[in-house]
């Protein structure tokens, strides 16, 4: 069994890699090799509508044909049996290199039919873990949520079954009246 994980957040040692670092030690007590991908240290870009991944019995149908630092991950991806996405919520979303790493995992694998086919063939369970720094409350009320759920109904039309996390007032700083 194999777990990966994608850090979504700048930095490697604070709340959302924590999370991830904490699911993973979770995956490998019941005998799952990991791996933690900090996608800040990849250099790469968001889906360029290239549209390659869409051509039947195209050499790229149904994988991303754009070679570069994520190529090896996406490749990985297929050998998974479970994936975690790990974002700080920054003006109400994922970062953007969680988002550009979605387009270039997911594009690929959905096929344009009544259903929403997936070309991905297995079912694997899917995690994604949320940090932010206001309450449950401010969540619901700035419409956070409706974000989080259209993401997690893609993992799971693209993967099987997919579960939400959040984490919410984890402040980094005392007294944020001393920054601006």
């Amino acid at each position: 069994m194999l777990a990966i994980a994608m850090n979504g957040s700048p930095r490697k040692k604070w709340n959302t890699a924590t999370l991830l670092e904490k699911a993973l030690e979770g995956a490998a007590s019941q005998g799952a090799e990991t791996e933690l991908v900090h996608l800040y240290d990849l250099n790469y870009k968001g889906c360029i509508s290239c549209f390659a991944c869409k051509l039947k019995n195209g050499k790229s149908y149904g994988r991303c044909a754009v070679n570069d630092d994520l190529t090896s991950i996406l490749e990985k991806v297929k050998e998974a049996d479970a994936i975690i996405l790990g974002s700080p919520v920054y003006f109400g979303t994922i970062t953007g290199e969680l988002k550009s790493f979605l387009e270039r995992l997911m594009f690929p694998f959905l096929v344009y039919d009544k259903n929403y086919s997936s070309l991905f063939d297995k079912k694997i369970s899917t995690g994604l873990i949320y940090t932010m720094n206001v309450n449950e409350t401010r969540m619901k009320e700035f419409g956070y949520d409706h974000y989080f759920n259209i993401t997690e109904t893609a993992m799971e039309r693209t993967f099987g079954s997919s579960e939400s996390l959040f984490i919410t007032d984890t402040y980094q700083f005392d007294d944020y009246s001393n920054l601006s």
